[in-house]
């Protein structure tokens, strides 16, 4: 294998699939009995009434999980549909809570309580439950829960079998489940392919791109869970550096000489993925950010700083819908745009900037450098999002909420393509200072408050 090739991008995971799914229909076919209803609901049905023993209703299990897994996507959706029919009884709720009501002491209470959960807990969850007795069977679960956030739209009880599947998720996900482990080049060949799938913030092109990322002045940590152990369900890609790093090319420059680890003064982490899109909306980025500062600070006593080199997605975003806004620019600013452009006023400027497919191209793009830093402070610092308090750019919202601060911005940061559509360049460091992660976190998520060098600060309200 030459270490110039191109990776794969996915034949690893068809592979894996179709080995698990061959043994699902194995276990299937040891199913023995009269013929039962071959509908999803009759399949469903005799799952749950465990027909011939609970090692019957393993295996029916895997063979609905083999079924669901090779069917098209229509299929697919009449299955999650039927599957989220299996709903409480009604009936049954209601005399439970008849009951509840008419207890005459704290005794009869608790016991009518208890018959109340039993009542309310849909016939589903039990099934959804069984798949995971199934071999890959949580990851199974996974996946469909990506499926079901796909395709559930506005049905009410398909979301309400969400609320079902994302409730047990959460507790089988928890961070005290989760094991914390170290990929390099030495982890399986299966693995390290896995990486390459799952890296979505700066695609791993070649072999040789991989070991440098996994090289001795580079770490790659990842969470995994014991009933998934070869699949990660979040990875952190780190840089041993000297200084803060404002370029992502010069950073994960193959030809760059490689660092002593000792020498490195700060941790720069560049690359945070979430692998599993079916566990969406249970966290683990902050807990493993803080578990690898702890593991860094251990090994190598010489670390100084702990600080990220952060994509700002939404910048662009967010400039093409205020760039006609009267107050968005200085009248300085616009004068100097507008100069510079070639054109009547700054707005025209920034219309000509963003209609670019690769505005770092553009022949007075140097001139609008502090303009531009100077929005993009502003967005960073002040402009907020959803519910008027959170940071409005969505990375930016998660290191404030895990407990960074905005530290400095970089402009030609990423100078990709990718880098330029999305934020005309720029990047950004978010500092994680232990003795202040837990001050920062409780007032970004307790009152919105975000925090930023004064230097930021300034700049960010400068127009103003």
């Amino acid at each position: 294998m030459s270490d110039v090739a191109v990776l794969p991008e996915s034949g690893f995971f068809d592979r894996a699939m179709k080995r698990v799914t061959l043994l699902w229909r194995d276990m299937a076919s040891t199913v023995t009995g009269p013929a039962a209803d071959a509908s999803w609901e009759g399949r469903m049905r005799a799952c749950l009434e465990a027909r011939g023993g609970e090692i019957s209703a393993r295996n029916r299990a895997a063979g609905l999980a083999q079924s669901y897994q090779t069917a098209p996507e229509t299929e697919r959706l009449a299955f999650l549909q039927a599957l989220a029919s299996f709903d409480s009884d009604i009936a049954a709720v209601e005399k439970a809570m008849a009951q509840v009501t008419a207890a005459q002491d704290i005794a009869e209470r608790g016991a009518a309580k208890a018959a109340l959960r039993l009542a309310l807990e849909p016939p589903r969850v039990k099934l959804l439950t069984q798949f995971t007795s199934i071999p890959d069977g949580m990851k199974f679960l996974v996946d469909m829960r990506a499926d079901l956030l796909r395709l559930m739209g506005k049905d009410p009880m398909m979301r309400a079998m969400e609320t079902d599947l994302r409730g047990l998720l959460a507790s089988w996900f928890d961070l005290g489940f989760l094991e914390l482990r170290r990929i390099d080049w030495q982890s399986p060949a299966a693995l390290l392919e896995k990486l390459v799938g799952y890296e979505a913030v700066h695609r791993i092109r070649t072999w040789r791109d991989l070991k440098n990322r996994l090289d001795s002045d580079r770490r790659c940590y990842a969470f995994f869970h014991p009933r998934m152990p070869e699949e990660p369900l979040i990875f952190v890609e780190v840089a041993l550096v000297e200084g803060l790093s404002g370029s992502v090319q010069k950073l994960l420059d193959e030809k760059a000489p490689v660092l002593d680890p000792r020498k490195a003064d700060t941790a720069i982490f560049y690359s945070i993925n979430n692998c599993q899109r079916g566990l969406d909306g249970i966290s683990f980025g902050n807990s493993l950010i803080k578990r690898v500062v702890a593991l860094l600070s251990e090994e190598l006593r010489n670390l100084k700083a702990y600080s990220t080199l952060s994509p700002i997605p939404g910048f662009r975003r967010w400039l093409e819908e205020v760039k006609a806004t009267p107050d968005l620019l200085t009248e300085e600013e616009g004068r100097l745009l507008a100069e510079a452009a070639k054109v009547p006023d700054g707005t025209g400027a920034l219309n000509q900037l963003l209609a670019a497919r690769l505005p770092l191209a553009l022949p007075w793009i140097g001139k609008a450098e502090p303009v531009l830093t100077r929005l993009c402070a502003r967005y960073l610092v002040l402009e907020t999002g959803r519910g008027g308090r959170r940071a409005r750019d969505p990375v930016g919202h998660f290191h404030l909420s895990n407990g960074a601060r905005v530290e400095r911005i970089n402009w030609r940061g990423d100078t990709s393509e990718k880098g330029q559509k999305e934020a005309l360049g720029f990047m950004v460091n978010y500092l994680y200072d232990p003795a202040k992660i837990e001050d920062y976190h409780e007032a970004y998520v307790g009152e919105g408050s975000r925090a930023a060098t004064t230097a930021l600060r300034r700049l960010a309200r400068s127009a103003k």
